[in-house]
């Protein structure tokens, strides 16, 4: 078991895969690569879920489901004007003014590189520059003219974010570790996972971005008696932010949920959770999450309802193109995930 270094060239790959919500062909496949040679069975639902099964030992039929979503935030083409800018619509949360002076990709009938533009500053009115931009004002160059676009480009297209993944002093930094770090641990704990009592069903979910709805389908067909969400949280451990209007702070090791905006985890499994961690000597913290949510809600409520809970990875700069995580809290995230695994039939999970 090597979990003591992180394996940069993977999550590079991860991380550059394209996967826009709906569209998350490209990671998928990235993904069965990975994992091939570490699990028993390997299926791809309707919706486009990819599901990972590891037998388990024990004679119980129990179910472990852990689940880490694939997808990224990216945006959709709508649109070509007569000078050939590309007009786009969203696909996830984004806050418009991390867009200025970014590349993207394009993902026609091939790839394209583009800029996203908007305004220069020196054609802005001064009342122009008091203001934040839109997400309406900007567009995609893609340094030709309509009738070139044309030839590669359609709405409908996908667009996703450019940018190479850094390391940074302790921390790593680039786009798409939300969710790609969660993928990326769930990649490494099937390579890396010895016996386990309980059957586990690993679940690379599909659009998450856009309403979790991928793993709500991939619940309602595994029904688990168990299940961990693998996602991101804020750290908010910025300069000038109370003490307690921070949620996780970069370095401090992995996040144990307790609450988010749509999920109460059950006691039980974050009475796990933490227990495993101290027993282990893994470095946690717990993540009382005011706004926002993860896929813990739909693992939570799909099938018959299950006994839920999350590891969170804290991360800063979310749902931007340099998002940074701690390595030492992704090494605790890994270990304290594939502890939990080995060890859940010690724990007396009865009310």
């Amino acid at each position: 078991m090597n979990i003591e270094k992180i394996d940069i060239e993977l999550l590079s790959r991860l991380t550059n895969a394209a996967g826009a919500p709906g569209y998350e062909d490209r990671i998928r496949e990235q993904i069965q690569t990975e994992i091939k040679d570490f699990v028993d069975e390997m299926s791809i639902d309707n919706l486009g879920n990819l599901i990972a099964i590891k037998k388990g030992t024990s004679s119980e039929d129990k179910k472990v489901m852990v689940d880490a979503h694939m997808d990224e935030i990216a945006f959709m083409v709508t649109h070509i004007d007569d000078r050939g800018f590309v007009r786009f619509h969203p696909l996830g949360g984004f806050d418009p003014k991390t867009l200025t002076a970014q590349r993207v990709i394009v993902h026609g009938k091939k790839d394209m590189l583009g800029v996203l533009g908007t305004k220069a500053i020196h054609m802005m009115t001064a009342e122009e520059r008091k203001k934040s931009a839109e997400l309406d004002d900007y567009f995609v160059d893609l340094g030709l003219p309509k009738e070139e676009v044309e030839k590669f480009v359609s709405v409908g297209d996908t667009i996703t974010r450019e940018r190479d993944l850094v390391e940074i002093g302790n921390t790593i930094s680039t786009k798409s570790l939300d969710n790609r770090i969660a993928v990326y641990i769930l990649v490494e704990t099937l390579k890396n996972l010895e016996a386990t009592p309980y059957d586990v069903y690993a679940v690379f979910s599909v659009q998450e971005e856009v309403g979790l709805r991928g793993a709500l389908v991939a619940t309602r067909n595994i029904n688990p008696d168990f299940a961990i969400c693998l996602d991101t949280t804020v750290t908010n451990d910025m300069p000038s932010v109370a003490p307690q209007k921070q949620v996780t702070q970069l370095g401090k090791g992995t996040g144990i949920k307790i609450i988010d905006s749509q999920t109460i985890c059950d006691p039980r499994m974050v009475d796990f959770l933490k227990a495993t961690a101290d027993r282990d000597n893994i470095t946690w913290q717990a993540e009382v999450l005011p706004a926002g949510g993860t896929n813990t809600a739909s693992l939570q409520r799909g099938g018959s309802g299950s006994i839920a809970g999350a590891i969170s990875i804290p991360t800063r700069y979310l749902h931007q193109v340099t998002e940074m995580v701690h390595k030492d809290d992704v090494l605790a995230s890994t270990k304290l995930l594939m502890a939990a695994l080995e060890t859940m039939d010690k724990y007396n999970w009865d009310r």
